[in-house]
């Protein structure tokens, strides 16, 4: 098993064992956690299906030239895996590990099976990716399209960009209090991100300090 397939396997099992022995209040509460986030991923779908549906298909789904899922390409941070596992049955996250653990030759993403991605609820790197050719094809024919596109990404910093208390560094410090570490984690092992947490909390003492 290679490296990548080793840390999303890693992670997975983790959180899998982890959600399968808490309370059921506890898991309540998790799905409390992530509720707002599912509604803002049914509105990215919804958005996607509608605009680049028919484009995504014809250009990459049916000729194989797919540049969204390639091999060890997917960036998944450890909350993907969380809010994934949470809403999905055991044969769902049992057939995501069996994948990682098959040899893989293709050029294809590891979680791309023949009836598409196996993950219920996407990373949000995947869901938020769309090709050029994809942009310029539906935004000259839509333009109130980028509008609607621009907004959906904007929305979509309030889960994961932790320059503010957000759900995707609140999901790695709930399972970090709990004793779990990650590389995953890029909310606290990403030297970007952590720069980005530094610099929001000096702005915020900065004005305190007025």
């Amino acid at each position: 098993m290679n490296e990548y397939n080793r840390e999303q396997s890693e992670a997975i099992l983790m959180v899998w064992k982890y959600l399968k022995r808490i309370a059921p209040a506890e898991r309540r509460n998790l799905m409390a956690r992530i509720r707002n986030y599912l509604a803002f991923r049914k509105d990215v779908d919804t958005f996607l299906k509608g605009y680049f549906g028919k484009v995504c298909t014809e250009t990459c789904y049916q000729s194989l030239n797919s540049a969204c899922c390639t091999r060890e390409g997917i960036t998944t941070f450890f909350a993907d895996v969380v809010i994934n596992i949470l809403i999905s049955p055991d044969e769902a996250v049992d057939a995501l590990l069996q994948a990682l653990g098959l040899p893989h030759l293709t050029s294809k993403c590891v979680y791309l099976g023949t009836r598409g991605c196996l993950w219920h609820v996407k990373p949000i790197v995947c869901a938020m990716f769309v090709c050029k050719h994809a942009r310029r094809t539906v935004f000259k024919e839509a333009p109130g399209a980028l509008k609607a596109w621009e907004g959906l990404k904007r929305r979509s910093k309030r889960y994961t960009w932790p320059n503010r208390p957000v759900l995707f560094d609140g999901l790695e410090t709930y399972f970090i209090e709990k004793g779990y570490e990650s590389s995953l984690m890029y909310c606290h092992n990403s030297p970007g991100l952590i720069r980005v947490k530094a610099q929001a909390k000096n702005q915020a003492h900065r004005k305190e300090g007025r």
